[in-house]
């Protein structure tokens, strides 16, 4: 019998040659990963002893195009993660620990290797003749190695690389604290009575879940699918109360997944590094890359939105609060009652329900997710001209998972395309948009031993945690699971279209305060009648969703949107508020949090909970000192999208000067620069006001 051979060492004799995840064994990747450096290694030591004068091929090149000898690291490292978020276990979780500082500690080999750098920096001196691509790739290159310690002194960068493997690990634990705490709790129900209020795709749900564990009963998760139904329908307080508490107060218990502790220490190494690269926050690092610039944006895009949505939402809240003392009231030993968080979302629904007689499970029997994929596609297809076909011999990790190839409208090969669509044990909450091959072009070079031109393409995957099908019928979604789905396939159109040479500067790697345009342009489509009617059918009766129901939608579409916007301000005023820190933070964790965003909340705000410690995009993510983005890319969005009302939300000119202007450029140019060639001008406020419903003067930002 052949010894078996490591499947990262070999070709992988898949479609599109796509990771062969059937063939994967845990051990294959501490193998891969050990011999992938032993190769980078090697690499380097081949540019850095070359005695021909630094030039931009010999030098920048090696350094992002090695032949496919020399990308092991970064193709086993990709999967490795990308399992660790979607797909783990506690052996990974493991493993995880144990690679996470030797991979810390080779990019600092890298970044730090004085002869490297010297050699790059030679080329950002001398560089002649250069495309703008291979100019911002150029600039990239160096302006990364000096913001990774490149210019430091040795002592410094003694110090850097303790401070960077110490963040990397805690950011590690942090995501596997959370993981834990998440799916530790259950809310087990054996008492029917207890259910009430909850509609039938609740406890079908919780049913199955028990079921799944040899219960009784009915069990409830926090998993968003299990939770938001249940704090939306539930006419148990107490049990409100109590899911509510669970889910707010995770990783700050007296255990070992507390990360309060954690945080802290992330905020000053954050700090700390900034500094040492001589700049006074750890924000100043960060938004020296960003379209924002400073803080000092940040802080007014910020402020600007709450000048305009606050008195709405102060309307809003004023007008929930009416409707829980006018319901609480008929009870004379609840009529001294306050509002709390647990009721929220009951009384919100009870309001939508009586301003717009409209809820979320009014519309899922719609919204079968068959159906929605279809659509999703389908609305990719009018736009692009793009085609999907699911390929069951691409090997996928779970049996949840959907592959398929994407088809450019003249019929060549464009991309592959993961779907992974539901909740499960190992599987972090949320949802989000990776790559397994970022796309990029391969030039002939007889010294890579690249024979011929080649345009790489990318293998994308969107993951994320829908309403899962039950015994009795097929995964039915909310309006909201559907908003999600077009979110995370924008950000896949970005990977599925990019057209750049170099990969690291292809898709979505842009600056992270314009890598949400393309996905929240997508959810302006969800409540467009014309592409409901595409796929929005009943399950059962084939009947599509009626007209009604359809005015319903865009009569509430700004239900509480002033709320919603205030509560995506307060996490973005608490995300700054940790990282403009210059002196060492030491401040209790949840104290801190509650007057960061004061100026933003309504609501009650309660001792014990805790939102930094389960904050992963701040504290785990890309998006420490960036969560503002969000409601930055908004604006970007809003403006882009009334470009299409103008001149047709299906105008396939518009769509595709929207795909060759910004989708396939990823960051070969400044982002504005992009978006002024598509949209002819800076954006405004003026469209995200007008979408939501806000009247006030309009301001550029």
């Amino acid at each position: 019998m052949s010894e078996r051979k490591n499947p990262f060492f070999e070709p992988y004799g898949t479609p599109h040659d796509t990771v062969p995840f059937d063939r994967i064994r845990l051990e294959d990747f501490e193998e891969a990963i050990m011999e992938g450096i032993r190769r980078d290694n090697e690499q380097i030591e081949k540019t850095i002893n070359n005695p021909e004068k630094p030039t931009f091929d010999n030098t920048i090149i090696n350094t992002e195009e090695d032949e496919g000898y020399y990308d092991l690291l970064s193709r086993v490292s990709t999967v490795f993660f990308n399992l660790l978020s979607a797909e783990t276990n506690d052996e990974m979780d493991a493993l995880a620990q144990k690679l996470q500082p030797i991979l810390t500690q080779h990019a600092n080999d890298v970044r730090l290797n004085p002869r490297l750098f010297e050699r790059i920096r030679q080329v950002h001196l001398h560089h002649r003749r250069l495309t703008a691509e291979e100019k911002m790739l150029l600039d990239n290159c160096y302006e990364g190695f000096v913001r990774s310690g490149a210019l430091l002194d040795d002592a410094g960068k003694e110090k850097l690389r303790r401070l960077t493997e110490e963040a990397s690990m805690l950011s590690l634990q942090f995501s596997q604290n959370l993981l834990k705490e998440n799916k530790a709790f259950q809310l087990h129900i054996t008492d029917e009575a207890q259910l009430d209020g909850l509609p039938e795709t609740a406890r079908e749900a919780a049913a199955l879940t028990a079921k799944e564990q040899g219960k009784q009963g009915w069990v409830f998760t926090l998993d968003m699918p299990s939770y938001s139904p249940f704090m939306t329908y539930s006419t148990q307080r107490e049990l409100r109360k109590q899911m509510y508490m669970a889910r707010n107060t995770v990783c700050t218990h007296d255990n070992s997944e507390n990360n309060l502790d954690i945080c802290k220490r992330l905020v000053n190494l954050r700090r700390e590094i900034a500094q040492l690269l001589g700049y006074k926050t750890y924000a100043d690092y960060v938004l020296k890359r960003r379209m924002a610039s400073n803080s000092r944006n940040v802080y007014k895009l910020l402020d600007d939105l709450i000048d305009a949505y606050k008195p709405t939402a102060i309307k809003e809240r004023d007008e929930l609060k009416k409707l829980f003392e006018r319901e609480t009231g008929k009870h004379k030993e609840k009529a001294k009652d306050k509002m709390k968080p647990w009721d929220v979302g009951f009384y919100s629904h009870k309001l939508q329900m009586k301003k717009y007689n409209l809820d979320q499970e009014m519309l899922r029997p719609y919204f079968e997710l068959s159906n929605v994929i279809k659509g999703v596609f389908g609305l990719a297809t009018r736009l692009y001209g793009i085609t999907f076909k699911e390929n069951k011999d691409i090997p996928v990790y779970h049996p949840d998972v959907k592959a398929y190839e994407v088809f450019d409208k003249d019929g060549s090969y464009l991309a592959v395309f993961y779907a992974d669509f539901h909740p499960r044990k190992g599987k972090q909450g949320g949802a989000w948009m990776t790559e397994y091959q970022g796309q990029h072009k391969e030039i002939k070079n007889e010294k890579l031993n690249i024979k011929n031109d080649k345009n790489v393409r990318p293998h994308v995957s969107v993951v994320m945690n829908l309403t899962k099908p039950t015994a009795d019928k097929p995964a039915l979604l909310t309006l909201g699971e559907v908003e999600t789905f077009l979110h995370e396939f924008g950000h896949s159109l970005h990977g599925m279209f990019a057209n750049t040479r170099f990969e690291s500067l292809s898709g979505t790697n842009v600056w992270w305060d314009f890598v949400e345009l393309p996905s929240q342009f997508m959810e302006n489509f969800a409540i467009e009648k014309e592409f409901l009617r595409t796929f929005a059918f009943h399950y059962q009766t084939g009947e599509p969703l009626p007209d009604e129901l359809i005015r319903r939608i865009v009569r509430s579409r700004n239900f509480m949107a002033a709320t919603a916007c205030l509560r995506q301000v307060s996490f973005g005023l608490l995300d700054m508020a940790y990282y403009t820190q210059r002196n060492e933070f030491s401040e209790d964790i949840i104290p801190f949090e509650k007057h960061a965003w004061k100026k933003a909340i309504l609501g009650e705000q309660l001792s014990e909970t805790c939102m930094t410690v389960q904050f992963s995009h701040i504290m785990a993510g890309g998006y420490a000192a960036g969560y503002y983005s969000y409601k930055w890319a908004e604006v970007l969005d809003a403006d882009a999208f009334s470009v299409f009302q103008r001149e047709g939300i299906f105008n396939t000119a518009t769509a595709q000067r929207f795909r060759d202007e910004i989708l396939s450029k990823g960051g070969t140019e400044h982002p504005m620069t992009l978006y002024k060639r598509f949209r002819g001008g800076e954006p405004t406020i003026e469209a995200l006001l007008k979408r939501n419903g806000i009247k006030r003067e309009t301001k550029k930002v």
